[in-house]
């Protein structure tokens, strides 16, 4: 225990499982509008019910274990699953964009949350708390850094693969302007039933990834991917 905290502040903070799971919501809403608002894949519903849906199953492995009458009970046995079921939801966000990889940061911060979710399950609210308003932090405050100081020195490579139609690029351009972002059009390939073109990308990384999962989106877009 810290001992700086005053021990009746503690005791407030025992909570019932109803208690739990609405700070469980709370944390995970925190870092989910955070991602909504970023247009991510995972959200905000997507962040809350994983932080909700972890701390639950640790309440519920830690009752399993404490009823046993057979002998001593693993009471991390249940919620152990959650560490490698994340990993399903995790590679959805991954895999998501047609065969570019992005959404990296994404399935961390599921990880993460869920990893909250199991804090708040056990009881331990302040580093529950403390990791959630980190988490957050991290986010927000890095991804300005990121963008001031990286990604508007540095461009990407974008290839797309489309169907032949010129206003086609056209859209996939004006898109990617919506969203702050440049595309400098590099080499352009006419085949008979495709076009494939590259664009040198400048602009804001935590816009980028939305724009793209919208390009992605776009009838007639074949494969989007980023170097």
């Amino acid at each position: 225990m810290v001992e700086w905290l005053d021990p009746a502040w503690i005791d407030t903070l025992r909570l019932g499982l109803l208690g739990r799971i609405l700070l469980a919501t709370a944390l995970g809403g925190l870092i989910g509008l955070e991602r909504e608002i970023s247009g991510k894949p995972a959200g905000l519903r997507t962040n809350i019910l994983i932080c909700v849906g972890a701390t639950l199953l640790m309440d519920v492995s830690q009752s399993v274990a404490a009823a046993a009458v057979t002998g001593p009970a693993d009471p991390g046995r249940i919620a152990a699953q959650v560490v490698s079921g994340i990993g399903f939801i995790g590679a959805g966000t991954i895999l998501v964009e047609r065969g570019s990889v992005v959404g990296l940061t994404t399935a961390a911060t599921l990880w993460v949350v869920a990893a909250i979710g199991l804090a708040v399950g056990s009881h331990a609210y302040v580093a529950a708390i403390g990791t959630a308003l980190l988490v957050a932090l991290t986010l927000v405050i890095l991804g300005w850094i990121e963008d001031a100081l990286f990604e508007r020195r540095t461009g990407r490579r974008l290839d797309v693969v489309v169907d032949p139609a010129d206003q086609l690029l056209d859209e996939i351009a004006e898109t990617l302007q919506q969203y702050g972002v440049r595309a400098l059009p590099h080499k352009v390939e006419k085949q008979a039933d495709r076009f494939r073109v590259s664009y040198e990308l400048r602009g804001s990384a935590r816009n980028r990834g939305a724009a793209l999962s919208e390009v992605a989106a776009m009838e007639g877009v074949r494969k989007v991917t980023v170097h």
